[in-house]
């Protein structure tokens, strides 16, 4: 009677700490799961924020100011505007 008790005894512990195992680890991949939520709804917010930003940036009058004051571009006007005929070019390839 006494052996059964012991056996008993060791199997009951043994589930315990199996059971305190399985409890810490559910526990730890709720954890780890809840942070990768939190972080993909980070990334979400930021990406949408990355969006709104690059449609700010690509408006037609900042990209109108960027070319007028980084590259020097102006608008096409008649007093710089040089046409060129079919006959003239023609003949200048002639030369060539």
């Amino acid at each position: 009677m006494t052996r059964l008790n012991i056996v008993l005894l060791a199997a009951v512990l043994v589930s315990a700490f199996y059971l305190v195992n399985n409890q810490y680890h559910s526990r730890r991949l709720v954890t780890e799961l809840d942070r990768a939520v939190a972080e993909g709804r980070r990334l979400e917010t930021e990406g949408e924020r990355l969006e709104v930003d690059k449609r700010a940036q690509a408006t037609s009058a900042r990209v109108e100011q960027l070319a007028r004051s980084k590259l020097d571009m102006r608008l096409a006007g008649p007093g710089i505007t040089e046409y060129v005929s079919y006959r003239a070019a023609a003949a200048s390839e002639a030369v060539r």
